[in-house]
């Protein structure tokens, strides 16, 4: 049997995103990590990415950032607007992000990672 390979699109200081990967840690798993605030998702990359997790890329949003409240907040964009937003404010997506194989999900909650094994 293969090695499960999961990326983690994980922020450090994140409380919900060290719990998902301490989740994949204790199954023996041990997630290829992307600091996304360090190296930001492309814009092929974060199209894959939700196109993965089959949701609308607003969903991936996080609403309570300053950027969110200053810039889009109020605002109707489309598929491509929103992901171009995210990869010009990494700090506006949502974390973690599991993705292995054709799937992805969020880590909201933590548990939601599990779902890949």
């Amino acid at each position: 049997m293969s090695p499960v390979e999961i990326t983690l699109y994980h922020n450090p200081r994140c409380t919900k995103s060290r719990e998902a990967l301490a989740l994949l840690r204790s199954h023996g798993i041990e997630p290829t990590i992307v600091e996304y605030l360090k190296t930001p998702p492309t814009l092929a990359e974060l199209t894959d990415i939700v196109k993965r997790l089959g949701v609308e890329p607003q969903a991936l949003v996080r609403k309570s950032e300053d950027v969110f409240k200053q810039s889009y907040q109020g605002k109707q964009l489309d598929t491509s607007q929103w992901i171009a937003a995210i990869v010009a404010h990494p700090i506006l997506l949502e974390r973690p992000i599991a993705v292995r194989g054709t799937r992805a999900v969020i880590g909201r909650p933590p548990e939601r990672v599990l779902e890949l094994l």
